[in-house]
């Protein structure tokens, strides 16, 4: 089917700023193998993570060259053997790639790609992968959070934040998120918060802790725990837990702050979910896009020639307001 032909796609050959971010015209369109399906990308979603392994500075380093990108929407191609789940022309979304997904094809393995509701577009489709992904992981399968229970999204206007207060108040848990603008502060109300916060006003914690009637947040799901740890630490319940999904460096904290709410800081990386966990999250995300309550907000959108541009933005932009998208 691909035998021969090529495609553009952002290429990185070596780890660096965003510049380090090519666009190749002459690149191979690849090939699926066993259980693995071939599909032509629509939108691919842009995730704070891939900015930190293109830099060098992630755990995982991928071997150059390679190509970026986990979050595809589009069009089954072609399926290699043993695929049944999906055919050529269903509409997909993935959350996970092979080949990579800044590029106008690229291959997944069958149990990453799941089919795409005729309700949401493409856009919206290459902003569900690693978001609500990524926020079912930490409130259910490490916060182990229960109906009734305060949730705060410590930075609730991104990709991962939004997911995690619509998720959140379609679980039933009192939602409380902050942002760094009053659009983000809109953008989170309109999105299943309860409350919202401008993180960057002075004694913002003083007024969470006052709406909690100073009981506290029994989980915390942060996006910048370089900066935010400490007052997260001051800010939880008896028992609660602050689950770090981003952080861009390091950070003193007093352990004491732990020790008298028998607190935890939990790590969360998508990354080392299981099979059947996976299966979970898919299965509860497709239940609330049928429902209706789980709409991706989709943010900036770029063309794929300007991802450099995408990868800048995302980490300077002064407030995040929904899922960064790269279109073809």
């Amino acid at each position: 089917m691909s035998g021969g032909r090529l495609m553009r796609a952002i290429r990185v050959s070596e780890f660096g700023a965003p510049s380090v971010l090519k666009l190749c015209s002459d690149v191979p369109v690849p090939q699926p193998g066993h259980r693995q399906v071939l599909i032509r990308v629509h939108a691919c979603g842009v995730n704070p993570v891939e900015t930190y392994i293109r830099a060098g500075t992630f755990a995982r380093k991928p071997p150059l060259p390679y190509t970026p990108g986990t979050d595809v929407a589009g069009v089954v191609e072609t399926v290699g053997e043993g695929v049944t789940a999906v055919k050529a022309g269903d509409r997909v979304f993935t959350t996970a790639t092979e080949s990579g997904g800044y590029a106008e094809y690229m291959v997944a393995a069958d149990d990453c790609v799941h089919k795409l509701p005729d309700a949401l577009d493409f856009n919206q489709g290459a902003a569900i992968g690693i978001p609500y992904f990524t926020a079912y992981r930490a409130l259910i399968h490490k916060a182990h959070t229960k109906p009734g229970e305060t949730v705060l999204i410590h930075g609730a206007s991104g990709g991962v934040g939004v997911a995690a207060c619509q998720l959140s108040r379609a679980l039933g848990f009192t939602v409380l998120g902050t942002a760094g603008t009053p659009e983000g502060m809109k953008l989170i109300l309109n999105n299943g918060a309860h409350l919202a916060f401008n993180h960057r006003e002075e004694g913002y914690t003083h007024k969470i802790m006052e709406a909690t009637e100073g009981r506290g947040i029994d989980v915390i799901v942060e996006m910048l725990s370089n900066v935010n740890l400490s007052n997260d630490l001051q800010m939880l319940a008896f028992g609660g837990r602050v689950m770090v999904v981003g952080s861009r460096g390091s950070i003193e904290i007093d352990p004491r702050d732990t020790m008298a709410k028998e607190s935890s800081i939990i790590g969360v990386v998508l990354f080392s979910s299981t099979p059947e966990e996976k299966r979970e999250c898919a299965a509860l995300l497709y239940a609330g896009m049928e429902a209706g309550w789980l709409r991706p907000v989709v943010g900036s959108q770029y063309p794929l020639d300007k991802a450099a541009q995408a990868h800048h933005d995302i980490i300077e932009c002064p407030g995040a307001f929904g899922k960064t998208v790269l279109t073809m």
